[in-house]
């Protein structure tokens, strides 16, 4: 079984090409979650909804993941409304979780943090 990760340590380290790794456990992901306790466990995915004002804060929240999730080159499913935005993380390559997930959930609930919600 993989170590759980503080969230500090997820804030600093980048995302890496993921081969040949098998995916995260049930019972890693369940422990990883302890560090992003914000976040559900679903169908081999990680998921978030976050509230804003209006939909110029959910806009300027999705501006600053997008900027964030290029640089990591690893990209979520997004949810969007009016003053909602659902982020979805998974690893493709693994089919299912992978620390990449972890690191963006970390990085996502820092930026949302910023943010003033």
């Amino acid at each position: 079984m993989r170590s759980v990760i503080p969230k500090a340590q997820l804030l600093t380290r980048k995302c890496r090409a993921i081969s040949g790794e098998p995916a995260y456990s049930a019972a890693e992901v369940l422990a990883q979650l302890s560090e992003t306790p914000a976040w559900s466990h679903e169908n081999k995915s990680i998921g978030r909804s976050f509230a804003f004002r209006d939909f110029y804060d959910t806009m300027a929240f999705v501006n600053a993941l997008a900027w964030m999730v290029h640089r990591e080159d690893h990209h979520p499913d997004l949810q969007i409304s009016y003053n909602r935005c659902t982020v979805r993380w998974n690893t493709h390559s693994v089919d299912g979780l992978s620390e990449n997930d972890f690191i963006c959930a970390a990085k996502t609930d820092a930026i949302f943090g910023r943010s003033g919600n």
